[in-house]
């Protein structure tokens, strides 16, 4: 499920939550329309301070991942397909600074370029295939 969460791990629940689900939307295993619980009531089903939840939520709603309508509940959002949230070079250097950080890892790992190429053509391969196949 998408809101499985680790407690010991170092990255807080609610950016866990967050990073869960824009996963989730972007393998198509959430599609826009889906209804998600609410914050008390996955607050209940993981046993996480609704706080927390909230949280998450608020995160994924400002990043336009979700949206709240009074009185019917939280959806996953439509997708803009004629409007990009980040444009061009905006978009590059985000994904850039992203994997910077992924390089100054590897660095330290000792992971040498090709097997680091190689690394991310098997993840880029893989992450496609899996959303074809919706799971």
């Amino acid at each position: 499920m998408w809101y499985d969460v680790d407690p010991r791990s170092s990255v807080p629940i609610y950016q866990q939550l967050v990073q869960n689900a824009k996963g989730a939307v972007a393998k198509g295993v959430l599609m826009p329309g889906d209804k998600l619980p609410s914050v008390r009531e996955l607050a209940a089903l993981i046993t996480i301070n609704h706080n927390t939840i909230a949280k998450a939520y608020q995160e994924l709603e400002r990043e336009g991942v979700i949206e709240t309508l009074r009185g019917r509940g939280t959806f996953v959002a439509a997708r803009p397909e004629s409007e990009a949230i980040w444009k061009g070079e905006e978009r590059r250097k985000m994904i850039r600074e992203m994997m910077n950080q992924i390089l100054v890892e590897a660095f330290y790992m000792k992971m040498e370029e090709d097997e680091l190429v190689e690394l991310l053509e098997e993840t880029v391969r893989d992450w496609y295939q899996e959303r074809r196949d919706g799971k």
